[in-house]
């Protein structure tokens, strides 16, 4: 099994663009292959899923330790023929200053894998050479084996690029993508549109793959990937809790308006022997018979008229709360269960009223990025004084008078930047901002079977 991480100079380089091409390409070429992101993000995941039709996964060392995301990346790649790794932001950019630290170069040196670098060619040639020569010089740990350039639209410009970075920084040119409007992902306020929001687009990732065989050395790159990754433990955590949820029976929302889970977590859920039942809560009148409820995140602010209209499933899950379910909801599904939501232009929509709070839409992202989060009650995955790694990313505020269940900080390179509070556990319901990957502890799950064992 061979891998390639392609890693930018910055955010905005290309590099999920070049990404979907490249997996759309292999796969037209039969090959088996795993995509895999830097980082907690789930749309570009779901973007790869879509591309490369199979389960995109996240390899975060915030939220997982070092072993953890190797045994996670090898039990995936079992029967791949090569892993395409997206990175996330700039090559270095990750939590703080190190730049191995949740970064795109911190995981190509966990997985001994090497790098791609795209380069936005637009407007230079030479100094293209200063550049990959300051990423080379920066990282000398980091195999960077070759080079693509993006917004590059003539062969005589790119040919000074070329020529530039084999001279000077000794590594080759695989080519280049010219601009190509069709194919641009869709965009919103928020971000990407969610491949599950969008139309069938695989005219324009065929497209897409076109230009990839036509402007860059596909065969070049399947050369350099590397073949002797890192070859730690292959036990993982799904062996360690097979069976711990055996008999269990999960109704997970997935719609438009919620999609966004880590695959593994799913995965996991499944290995401990828990079945899960899909559900609508845009368009099914009623959960599904079950025993847990997980409401992932989303963009249910996009959808609240006709979440609020669907008043046969705000009534099934305020019944299962009720009748004690243990039910999870992160993000969107924190918004989802409180009393009302509140969009941009202040239209309010009654909820399922689980929380009594409001979820208020703001222009500007009120939190972001990796945090820690303390118990200061027992919670349905994590009792009192334990402590969750999260992600957070939310354009709303949940107003309420209620009493958080967390303590969250935000802590850089040992020093506390910022602390606040949040989540809410009422009865056997957990809801917070907080997005978290169930393999940091996969213990934690535990707690909720027990609950459901229980009723």
């Amino acid at each position: 099994m061979k891998a390639l991480l392609i890693a930018g100079t910055n955010s905005g380089s290309g590099k999920t663009t070049f990404t979907l091409g490249l997996l759309r390409a292999l796969c037209r070429r039969e090959l088996k292959v795993q995509p895999f992101k830097v980082g907690p993000d789930y749309i570009d995941t779901a973007w790869h899923s879509k591309v490369a039709n199979v389960p995109s996964h996240n390899l975060d060392s915030f939220m997982l330790d070092e072993q953890t995301v190797n045994a996670l990346f090898h039990q995936q790649t079992q029967n791949a023929d090569i892993a395409v790794i997206e990175g996330v932001m700039g090559l270095f950019d990750g939590y703080g200053t190190d730049p191995y630290y949740c970064s795109s170069a911190g995981t190509a040196k966990a997985l001994k894998c090497p790098v791609i670098l795209v380069v936005d060619g637009k407007a230079m040639s030479t100094s293209a050479a200063a550049i990959v020569m300051g990423f080379q010089q920066f990282g000398k740990e980091i195999n960077i084996a070759g080079v693509v350039f993006n917004n590059v639209n003539s062969d005589k410009h790119y040919q000074l690029l070329k020529q530039a970075v084999e001279t000077y920084c000794h590594i080759p040119a695989f080519g280049r993508l010219p601009k190509l409007p069709n194919i641009e992902l869709p965009s919103r306020h928020l971000g990407l549109m969610t491949a599950q929001e969008s139309q069938d687009m695989d005219s324009q990732w065929d497209e897409l793959a076109d230009a990839i065989e036509q402007y860059v050395d596909v065969d070049g790159l399947l050369s350099v990937a590397c073949s002797q990754l890192y070859q730690g433990t292959t036990q993982t955590i799904y062996q360690a809790m097979a069976g711990k949820g055996k008999g269990l029976v999960m109704a997970v929302a997935m719609d438009k308006a919620f999609n966004f889970y880590y695959q593994a977590n799913l995965d996991l859920l499944t290995s401990c022997g828990v079945e899960i039942r899909y559900f609508s809560p845009l368009t099914d009148s009623q959960l599904p018979e079950c025993d847990l409820v997980y409401i992932g995140g989303g963009y249910p602010e996009l959808y609240a008229e006709q979440l609020s209209k669907n008043r046969s499933m705000l009534q099934s899950i305020l019944a299962a709360h009720q009748a004690n379910l243990p039910i999870y909801a992160e993000c969107g599904g924190l918004m989802y269960l409180g009393s009302s939501l509140s969009d941009s232009e202040e239209n309010i929509y009654p909820m399922v009223g689980i929380l009594s709070g409001q979820s208020v839409m703001s222009n500007k992202l009120n939190r972001f990025g990796y945090c820690n989060a303390k118990a200061n009650v027992d919670t349905l995955l994590c009792l009192s004084g334990n402590e969750l790694r999260g992600h957070e990313f939310h354009y709303s505020d949940f107003v309420t008078d209620m009493e958080p269940a967390f303590t969250l900080s935000k802590v850089h390179e040992g020093e506390v930047l910022a602390t606040w509070r949040g989540g809410y556990q009422v009865g056997n319901t957990l809801a917070m901002y907080l997005h978290v990957h169930f393999a940091q502890s996969p213990e934690m799950l535990l707690e909720w079977f027990k609950r459901a064992r229980s009723l």
